[in-house]
């Protein structure tokens, strides 16, 4: 369970990654929302609207998954012997 959650993760974080590499750098945000060129049907703003939509649910799927992730491994900050068995040598 634990391996497939890591496989979901490091997914999640490429696709924002990706997410966040395509997006305008240009600040335009604002200006869109005063009356710039918010009217396009079709365009530059569409997509922007799609990548920053995309960009915010990646973002939540990763808060989330990382969240599950805390209460799978669950281990309060406690480690038992048993749990270091595999880290100590017999030498």
């Amino acid at each position: 369970m634990l391996s497939l959650l890591t496989v979901l993760v490091t997914v999640v974080c490429l696709l924002l990654m990706a997410a966040v590499l395509i997006q305008n750098p240009k600040g335009g945000g604002i200006d869109q929302t005063f009356g710039g060129q918010a009217q396009q049907l079709f365009g530059a703003a569409r997509s922007t609207d799609f990548i920053e939509k995309a960009t915010w649910v990646l973002a939540g799927s990763l808060i989330l998954l990382c969240i599950i992730a805390v209460f799978i491994v669950g281990t309060g900050g406690s480690v038992s012997p048993s749990d270091l068995a595999p880290l100590q040598s017999e030498g």
